[in-house]
């Protein structure tokens, strides 16, 4: 199955270390636009923007172009269109009377994708041995009102979802990860880690570690939207950048555990 043009990028050297970003993306194709009845605004609000950018940290950059509106990467085929509302934070995401080839070509891209994604972390395990995932995500922590921000305790500036790898077998990979992260600074203070307590990671990485088990750790990283205004979409580049350089630091210890025997 060819894959669709834009849809996603590859990027990046042949290395050990993946970094995606596949909620980043913003645009809609042709034939989904015109029955999708949320504005762009609304749609910003739950994409991961600007999560892109640290891809960087990663040997390979795998990047979503297409909003997750259109197609979900990280949710279950069955449930990657958001055909309800139930599936989208109460979200009418369609309007009357779509066209079945509207999801149809959808899901092919969704089939594309995962299929692309398996051939690339097979050649990647058989050249390396251990290879990690980064799956970038980033949260919204002011749902209730632009004034009103979660508790900190149950809302880490970094998240880590690892409740579907085997944790015993990648703990020193996840534990250099977590305290590489938590020695950084972003906006003059020290950034919280905290593991499977806002996520505990998605289908992507489900289905990573269902089909190598043994050969690669994909780590779910949801970093709270402290670099930007969740509801005007307006972001700091400074701490866009200092996130990235969290990332690129926690990522360099994550190298390093996979080069130990």
């Amino acid at each position: 199955m060819a894959k669709p043009p834009g849809f996603w990028s590859v990027s990046g050297r042949l290395g050990p270390l993946v970094a995606t970003a596949i909620h980043d993306g913003h645009a809609l194709r042709p034939d989904a636009s015109p029955w999708v009845a949320l504005d762009e605004d609304t749609r910003l609000r739950e994409e991961d923007p600007f999560t892109a950018s640290w891809t960087t940290a990663g040997d390979v950059r795998i990047v979503a172009r297409q909003s997750r509106f259109e197609v979900d990467l990280n949710r279950p085929w069955d449930g990657a269109v958001y055909r309800h509302p139930d599936d989208a934070w109460g979200l009418t995401v369609w309007r009357p009377g779509v066209p079945p080839g509207v999801f149809a070509r959808s899901l092919e891209a969704y089939d594309a994708f995962y299929a692309q994604l398996g051939r690339l972390l097979g050649r990647l395990t058989k050249r390396f041995g251990r290879v990690a995932v980064l799956d970038l995500h980033s949260y919204n922590h002011r749902r209730d009102a632009p004034d009103r921000a979660d508790d900190p305790a149950g809302s880490p500036d970094v998240n880590l979802g690892t409740s579907n790898m085997d944790r015993v077998r990648w703990a020193r990979v996840v534990g250099r990860f977590a305290a590489e992260a938590g020695r950084g600074r972003c906006g003059g203070r020290r950034v919280t880690v905290g593991e499977n307590v806002r996520f505990e990671g998605g289908h992507m990485v489900r289905w990573i570690h269902a089909r190598f088990p043994d050969s690669v750790c994909a780590l779910s990283v949801e970093v709270k939207k402290i670099f930007m205004d969740e509801w005007t979409g307006r972001a700091s580049p400074a701490a866009i950048a200092e996130i990235g350089q969290i990332l690129h630091r926690a990522a360099e210890g994550v190298r390093e555990e996979l080069a130990r025997a």
